[in-house]
């Protein structure tokens, strides 16, 4: 295992904790796909609710999270009850494939945890089917002119047909999964176009990268870039850049490239350097000191990728990622999470966006990444991407 012995005892008892809250949790939060908490109860985003749009009922890009965090904890187990409670997420979300309109390039980030997870644990033909119409929907999104995978579909008052954003690096593994499956090149022609793209417009030369980049959708070219979920145009969204670090990292797992596992590297070692003494990550690197606003997220996902891209250098080099990612998870474990029964959720202290109207909040995929994480130290994570 590639953690320090002397860490060893800090991941078994993370674990274990982990364990005995999911064991409740579970069960608790089994009819359910949560986004975030309220009171400490998790949400159900499966609910019919007027409130929701299309894209935010039960096609919210998050509601594969869930499903994944019970396919974790049930890899990691063996305890059937996990399996039985990712199933009931995962048939939910079929009826995302009957509204359509609410699907757009977050289908990996819905069904690879899902369909794609239970399929390579079970070998559910079901899954299979789910997870290759997912695929398809995403291979179906890829604009030749400009080799990007659109993001959005139209938003009101905005043209999104040129718009693509860095959390696709990790919607693209259920493409290479595609074609490993099928044997089908297709999918993985467009996933490494895509990453190609995203390599060469999103990625700045400091290893910073913008969240939004906006296409000539019928000449291709860069038009302009947006500060998305970040402070500014030209500022440092840090889950933005977790997404590209982790991201990265799965492209050169399935491909083998250089350039990717170079290109992870260099926006790690941006993260790293910007990682501020108390180990607390600010919503955007480039944020003002005041108010401070955190996202223990990017923190979880970062520490993700640091693994992985320790697995994949030399010993002389794993020194740095591993002790990056045992500082991000050690400061989360000890001061941003939530073991008690008065919560659902581990993870505290979560931000979607520097602008929008909350902060510090528990949100799912937080519970996600810090969970994989854990696993992966403790040599029992599944690959999922």
């Amino acid at each position: 295992m590639l953690v320090l012995d002397s860490k060893m005892a800090w991941v078994d008892e993370v674990v274990d904790k982990i364990t005995a809250k999911m064991d409740w949790v579970s069960e608790k939060s089994r009819n359910k796909i949560p986004y975030t908490t309220i009171d400490g109860q998790h949400d159900d985003r499966s609910l019919d609710n007027p409130s929701h749009t299309e894209a935010d009922g039960i096609s919210w890009w998050t509601n594969g999270f869930w499903g994944g965090m019970m396919w974790q904890m049930y890899h990691a187990t063996g305890d059937p009850k996990y399996k039985d409670v990712a199933e009931i997420s995962e048939q939910k979300l079929d009826a995302c494939f009957h509204d359509y309109y609410g699907l757009h390039h977050d289908v990996g980030f819905m069904w690879l945890p899902t369909s794609v997870a239970n399929f390579k644990l079970t070998g559910n033909p079901e899954s299979r089917k789910r997870a290759m119409h997912a695929a398809n929907l995403l291979a179906g999104r890829y604009n030749p002119a400009g080799q990007f995978i659109r993001a959005w579909n139209d938003l009101e008052g905005e043209d999104t047909r040129g718009w693509a954003i860095i959390d696709c690096m990790l919607n693209i593994p259920l493409l290479y999964w595609a074609s490993s499956e099928t044997g089908d090149p297709r999918f993985r022609q467009i996933a490494e176009r895509h990453a190609d793209t995203t390599m060469n417009a999103f990625v700045r030369p400091d290893g910073s990268v913008n969240h939004i980049v906006e296409f000539d959708p019928f000449a291709g070219g860069v038009v302009k870039t947006y500060g998305g979920q970040g402070y500014e145009e030209g500022s440092s969204w840090t889950r933005g850049q977790s997404w590209a670090l982790y991201g990265f990292m799965m492209s050169y797992n399935h491909t083998g490239k250089e350039e990717y596992l170079y290109t992870a590297k260099r926006v790690a070692h941006y993260f790293i350097a910007n990682i501020p003494e108390n180990g607390i990550i600010p919503v955007d690197f480039r944020q003002p000191k005041e108010p401070f606003l955190e996202d223990s997220t990017a923190a979880a996902i970062a520490a993700c990728g640091l693994i992985e891209i320790a697995k994949a250098v030399g010993p002389y080099e794993q020194g740095l990622y591993l002790g990056a990612a045992i500082k991000l998870l050690q400061r989360l474990e000890q001061t941003r999470t939530d073991w008690t029964t008065g919560c659902d959720c581990i993870l505290k202290n979560g931000s979607a966006a520097y602008h929008a109207s909350s902060h510090h909040q528990s949100i799912i995929y937080g519970d996600y990444f810090f969970i994989e994480a854990m696993l992966k130290f403790k040599g029992n994570d599944l690959y999922i991407w």
